[in-house]
Formats: structure tokens, C-alpha cells, sequence
């Protein structure tokens, strides 16, 4: 269905393909959208398909340049999540940054200025650097929640179609077909949907995933992984650099090659655990997935609400 939704999105204008041939791009190929839980148990996790971030960085910048033909924030949208580690949001597990999610994003600045063939690209296009990293100051692209942005949108969809199943191609073209840039109460820019009902799918989507990203399955998964992960950094068989260096395959099974019993047991108990032996733990609050999308201008749930 992936590749359903990509061709909904539209051709890859002739600028960006240069692109998406860099080397610090092209590690998010082999980095999964769902925190590698694709190495996790099938009886816990049993996605639809394979996504990587890469695939995800392409979809924000196809949405972003579908709406707005900006350059500029496209190519912000592509590489947002350029300093995505192995296993994504599990890291900021590891960080203990359950709420915002965020931690790894201090990495954006330092991966795009190491990138030599980037920075040859940008100034054959005339880009500043700091035009692309700093994607936060396009609000089509990025935007604090409950407010709808296109890496919030894809993030629905590609979860849809992945992870809780509930979505089918039709709702999607239907989707993309829906959304247009309105201005804001903040008289920002900010993806919203023409149409009551589409606006009420996608919450209806989002509410879902939202349920799934607090259940005690995930919660307790996301922790295992971390605690993989801590402890491979704190015996030295991994850097914490490492994460944003290798890709997730080749990270991962360095880890499954370390002899110890310790790690051993642990990733045993990960890719083999049932759903009957989930033992619920408490976690800070988990980042609530909260989304309040513009219908033709105004709150979704002003709408509701009168």
C-alpha cells in the first residue's frame, strides 16, 4: 500500500533527485519508522509492510512541496529527521524524553554540515545551510501540536497503514486530496482539510495510533529495546555515536554478535516474547498524540463543540 500512497503524493520534482542520492540520507533507507520494532516479536508487532524514515523524509518533502512549491522548506522537510538514530524514538527512551521526543534532534545541525556533497548542492541551488536546519521555522513542515503539519500527517498515515491496519487507499487519496495551507489563529501557515468529514477520518486515525503508542505491549517493548540499547553503550560494544552513524540492520546485528549472556538474554526475550508474558511497567507520561486539525480555517473541535 506504501507505494500506493507515494504515487498519491505526486512526482519527485527535478531538483530534489540529486538529493535523495546522498549518503546521510540514503542510511535512513535501512532505519525503520516504527523504532525497530521490526526486529521485536511477531506475536507482539505483525506490521503490514516495511517504512524507513527515508521514506517518511521523502513523503514530508513531496506534501510540503505539493502545498507550497517552496524550495527551501521542501528540502527542510526532507531532512528533518536527517539525525533520526538506530531505533528512533527509543533512544529518546533511553534519554529518558518520554513526553516531548525529542532528544536526538541536537544532531540535525552537525550530520547536515558533515555532509560535503550537501553543502555542494546547496550552493549550486543558492540554499543557505541554516535555511534547511532550522525545518521547525516552516510550519507546513513542522509545528507544535495539536496543530496539523505534514510531518504529523504522514506520521498518521504511514502508522495507518503499518502498524494499527485501519486505513485503506481510498481514505488516503481522499486524504491527500483534501488538504490545503490556511492561516492560523498565529497567522501562521498550517496544513488543514476542506472537508468536515476527511478532517474527522484523520482523528479518528490519529486517536487510534494514539491508543496503540500508550498500551502497556508498546510501553514495555520500547523499554526493552532502550535497555538493550543502555546497556550495549555502558559495556562498550556500541557508541552512542554509533547510533547515528550505522543503520539499524548492521547496528543491530553487531549487537546479536556480542557473546554476552547478558545481551544475549535480553534481545532473546525481545524477539521472542508473547503477549500472555507483557508485564505492564510505569512510564512518565508518554507523548500524547493530541491533534485539533483547521477545517476550512477553524478548530476541528470548535466545530464539534457549537
Amino acid at each position: 500500500m506504501y507505494k500506493e500512497y507515494l504515487k498519491e503524493l505526486g512526482r519527485i520534482p527535478s531538483f530534489l533527485k540529486k538529493y535523495l542520492e546522498l549518503d546521510s540520507l540514503i542510511r535512513l533507507k535501512k532505519v525503520s519508522y516504527l523504532c525497530g520494532m521490526d526486529y521485536a516479536s511477531d506475536d507482539i508487532y505483525d506490521f503490514r509492510e516495511y517504512i524507513s524514515r527515508f521514506d517518511h523524509s521523502l513523503d514530508v518533502a513531496l506534501i510540503t512541496y505539493k502545498l507550497t512549491k517552496d524550495k527551501k522548506a521542501t528540502l527542510a522537510g526532507l531532512f528533518h529527521d536527517i539525525s533520526t538514530p538506530c531505533f528512533s524514538h527509543v533512544i529518546d527512551y533511553m534519554n529518558k524524553d518520554y513526553s516531548k521526543q525529542e532528544s536526538t534532534e541536537e544532531y540535525t545541525e552537525r550530520v547536515l554540515k558533515s555532509d560535503k556533497k550537501l553543502l555542494k548542492y546547496l550552493d549550486e541551488d543558492n540554499i543557505d545551510i541554516n535555511d534547511i536546519i532550522n525545518f521547525k521555522k516552516y510550519t507546513v513542515v513542522d509545528n507544535d501540536r495539536p496543530k496539523l503539519c505534514a510531518d504529523r500527517l504522514d506520521g498518521v498515515i504511514l502508522s495507518a497503514i503499518s502498524w494499527t491496519k485501519d486505513i485503506e487507499i481510498d481514505e488516503i487519496k481522499r486524504i491527500i486530496n483534501n488538504i490545503k495551507v490556511f492561516d492560523n489563529e498565529k497567522d501562521e501557515k498550517e496544513i488543514g482539510f476542506c472537508n468536515l468529514e476527511i478532517a474527522k477520518l484523520v482523528l479518528e486515525k490519529s486517536n487510534n495510533i494514539d491508543i496503540a503508542c500508550h498500551s502497556d505491549y508498546d510501553n514495555y517493548m520500547m523499554e526493552l529495546l532502550a535497555e538493550i540499547t543502555r546497556f550495549s553503550i555502558k559495556n562498550k560494544y556500541i557508541s552512542y555515536e554509533d547510533l547515528y552513524i550505522f543503520d539499524e540492520e548492521t547496528l543491530y546485528n553487531k549487537l546479536k554478535k556480542t557473546n554476552d549472556i547478558h545481551l544475549e538474554k535480553l534481545i532473546y526475550k525481545f524477539e521472542n516474547i508473547t503477549m500472555e508474558e507483557i508485564i505492564r511497567i510505569k512510564l512518565p507520561d508518554i507523548k500524547k498524540r493530541d491533534l485539533n486539525p483547521l477545517v476550512n480555517g477553524i478548530r476541528l473541535k470548535t466545530i464539534i463543540d457549537d
